[in-house]
């Protein structure tokens, strides 16, 4: 099952401490690699808590942990902090501003039951380097 739901990012305070910390550690993943969610839509989608879970927009999809929200009530939004996990799937033109976007993303949530959530360092790698000897950004 999935469900349809609006997709807004930012910093938080655990996710900009865990970076000071060091982008390749488990802190790191551990609070930006999660999706905050209102409960209702959980129940909606049978998802609990630290389930993993897959948010597609249409340029990609990443797998992150489901959290629930802290603020609620607010169906249909979901937050997702700022990283490389929320960058995979937010593309989005900057509209001359040199700035894109990180409000307002219409993304797809669905279980994903089984699947990793992949470090910094592994996401990364497999968005850009796996296949391209150079290094060069691919996608």
């Amino acid at each position: 099952m999935s469900l349809e739901v609006t997709l807004i990012t930012g910093r938080t305070v655990s996710q900009g401490e865990a970076m000071e910390r060091g982008k390749d550690l488990d802190d790191y993943t551990k609070a930006a690699a999660v999706c905050e969610l209102d409960p209702a839509d959980m129940e909606k989608i049978g998802i609990n808590e630290g389930d993993t879970i897959k948010v597609s927009t249409g340029i990609g999809e990443v797998i992150v942990r489901a959290v629930k929200s802290r603020q609620y009530p607010h169906e249909g939004i979901v937050f997702i902090p700022m990283g490389p996990w929320v960058n995979s799937i937010t593309d989005m033109p900057a509209d001359s501003t040199g700035m894109p976007p990180f409000k307002g993303i219409p993304v797809k949530i669905e279980q994903a039951k089984g699947e990793k959530v992949l470090s910094s360092h592994d996401l990364i790698e497999k968005l850009y380097l796996r296949g391209n000897e150079k290094g060069e950004g691919v996608r």
